[in-house]
């Protein structure tokens, strides 16, 4: 059974490669002008182009094979490299000092989960990205808010309602002031 890796890059690099997947000695013969389709060169490089794209065909066959050997070989090293670092120690302290540290620090790798552990992890993390979504919908609502208000004083300069008597200078001033904090509001709306 192939790997899910070889599964995917042969989907992706040769689900329709084969020529006669996509053109046919017929469609191919019509790309010639009428009085050369008939000629058996046309039949002859068809058939050329069918040896050459399986060629290329072969070479990426062999290239995801490689590649799937290759990443076999990373993930065992990956996969060593992470018990290593899991089970190393910190020098000059004692192994079973190091152990006691983890437990009552909380910081040592976990447990399996068990049905209950799994299900109160579950909830944890649901009641973390409701608050975390709500804070996003509350930060969004300011942002709006300030971009409508912006928005809003631009309408009124544009219709001529203007919040203070202004002179041609100052209304100048007023409307690059107000850009600027539109601006200001659309490039950071986190601020």
């Amino acid at each position: 059974m192939p790997s899910q890796e070889a599964t995917i890059l042969s989907d992706f690099l040769l689900a329709p490669a084969a020529l006669r997947e996509f053109v046919t000695l017929r469609d191919f013969t019509d790309i010639f002008p009428k009085g050369h389709r008939t000629n058996p060169a046309v039949k002859n490089l068809y058939r050329e182009l069918q040896r050459l794209r399986e060629k290329d065909i072969d070479l990426v066959r062999h290239a995801i094979a490689d590649e799937v050997k290759r990443s076999k070989r990373l993930r065992r090293e990956y996969a060593s490299e992470r018990r290593r670092l899991n089970d190393a120690t910190v020098a000059g302290l004692d192994p079973v000092a190091l152990q006691i540290e983890e437990e009552f620090s909380g910081d040592g790798r976990r447990k399996p989960h068990t049905i209950s552990s799994v299900h109160s992890s579950i909830e944890e993390a649901c009641q973390s990205l409701e608050s975390q979504v709500a804070e996003i919908e509350a930060e969004n609502a300011r942002a709006l808010a300030e971009v409508q208000e912006v928005v809003g004083a631009l309408s009124d300069l544009r219709h001529g309602r203007f919040a203070q008597p202004a002179s041609g200078e100052d209304l100048g001033e007023e409307v690059l002031a107000t850009l600027k904090r539109l601006e200001a509001v659309c490039a950071n709306p986190a601020g």
